[in-house]
């Protein structure tokens, strides 16, 4: 945690007052300082709703280790060819791929 020390003071109508705890509402922020502090020094608050993003996540991990049991299943019982396994993993590495540049960018929001 920084050490703030500095301390500036704010006046607001009742209003203005009503009207910053509606936007911080919509910005999912419960904390007045920090809110304050964002809005100061980058003028904006950006509130994302990665719900489907994470399901997507858990789906692609799933399907993961779906793969990844089926491959060791079919290297056991040598049923199914070697080729096309290696195909399935590379097209899913090529989502992840995809999935990884969008999660990057998702970090990059402050």
């Amino acid at each position: 945690m920084q050490n703030r020390t500095n301390r500036i003071s704010v006046r607001l109508s009742d209003d203005e007052l009503e009207r910053m705890r509606a936007k911080m509402e919509e910005a999912g922020i419960t904390n007045m300082s920090k809110y304050m502090r964002k809005m100061i020094l980058d003028g904006y608050c950006v509130r994302v709703d990665t719900k489907d993003l994470r399901e997507m996540v858990y789906l692609i991990r799933m399907c993961s280790n779906n793969l990844n049991q089926y491959a060791k299943k079919a290297n056991g019982l040598g049923v199914i060819c070697v080729p096309d396994i290696k195909d399935l993993q590379r097209r899913f590495e090529d989502i992840w791929k995809g999935m990884r540049a969008i999660l990057k960018k998702f970090a990059s929001i402050k």
